[in-house]
């Protein structure tokens, strides 16, 4: 698969730009680039690895062609995640049902458990017992597992989780039952990205940003579960490193955050990977460490059942796409990047 046909607006060929467009101006208008309603979801609370509950919603239509199983980044809910219900509708409407879920410590998973995240090491399973669950529900395979951001590098851990938990005839899916992940922009190694992002004249703005939204989700779980976490250890986490480090790492049973993020690394579970795999990466994405590509291209080359698209424009999960690329893409709107991830799905 190529990038054909991704050519952004001029003014958003820069990976900043692109980034803040997207997430302050575009999420205000998204709905009126989409002729497609609302898919009508039903709430459901699934049940996720070690007897976690995660709330989710699912759509199914009329003889659904296959299931799209997604979450979203570092921070939000269901509620706010505007880039992901917008996949639901465009998958709805292509025929695929659609189940998008609330991950470990955010929107109403977070009011059902104190939980906290894994980055992948829980919610790759999470991922693959919704869709068992889901199967049950109506939703047939094959299962695609999606997400941007952090939820993608959870989707890989989907993948990963899968190829597990159906060998081991864990969960009521079979193997062939299991289509493979597509994500937009994952992180896959914190360390060298987090390092990065401080450092960055623009990055630590962002860096700053989301170390709050992460402050107000702990303090939502501190007041749903009182006495599930230390206030005071909530005041201490002023970084992302420093959420990590204050409560997570503790709990999951490691020394430090770079041995947490070492475990947890997106990079290291790609020559892993047994089922087609899509990434679209942007080079000049302002979150992630550009020393990165190199080796992602390395890990991508060395296993055929990944897909790389590597772009040179499209910021942090922006990819919005100019009149000119829709034309060259055939696509109905500017979200090229759930435009490939669709086509790529039926293919």
């Amino acid at each position: 698969m190529s990038n054909v046909g991704y050519i952004p607006p001029w003014w958003l060929k820069n990976g900043v730009s692109m980034t803040v467009y997207t997430a302050l101006f575009a999420s205000q208008d998204w709905e009126k680039t989409t002729a497609h309603p609302e898919p009508p979801y039903q709430e459901k609370v699934f049940m996720g690895a070690k007897g976690v509950p995660i709330f989710g919603i699912v759509a199914i239509p009329k003889n659904p062609r296959g299931t799209i199983v997604g979450t979203y980044g570092i921070t939000g809910s269901l509620d706010n995640q505007w880039f992901l219900r917008l996949l639901g509708r465009k998958a709805y409407a292509q025929g695929y049902a659609v189940v998008l879920f609330d991950w470990r410590a955010h929107g109403k998973t977070a009011l059902l458990s104190p939980t906290l995240t894994s980055d992948g090491l829980f919610e790759g399973e999470d991922f693959v017992r919704i869709a068992s669950q889901s199967k049950a529900l109506g939703c047939p395979g094959k299962f695609w597992f999606t997400g941007f951001s952090l939820g993608g590098q959870l989707a890989l851990w989907a993948v990963k989780a899968a190829q597990e938990l159906t060998k081991n005839r864990d969960v009521e899916l079979d193997n062939t039952e299991i289509g493979g992940a597509a994500v937009i922009c994952p992180s896959l190694d914190s360390t060298r990205s987090l390092n990065y992002l401080v450092k960055d004249p623009w990055g630590k703005y962002l860096e700053q940003a989301i170390a709050k939204e992460l402050k107000k989700l702990a303090l939502k779980i501190y007041h749903a579960h009182p006495g599930e976490i230390d206030l005071r250890a909530i005041e201490r986490a002023t970084s992302i490193w420093g959420f990590d480090k204050e409560l997570v790492i503790d709990r999951l049973g490691f020394p430090t955050v770079e041995a947490y993020y070492e475990a947890s690394s997106g990079l290291h579970i790609l020559p892993h990977l047994e089922k087609p795999t899509l990434i679209l990466y942007a080079a000049d994405d302002p979150m992630f460490d550009p020393a990165i590509i190199p080796d992602l291209q390395a890990a991508c080359k060395a296993n055929p059942n990944i897909d790389l698209v590597l772009t040179d424009y499209g910021g942090h999960v922006g990819y919005i796409n100019s009149k000119e690329g829709q034309l060259v893409a055939k696509d109905p709107d500017p979200w090229w990047a759930w435009n490939r991830i669709l086509d790529w799905c039926e293919s």
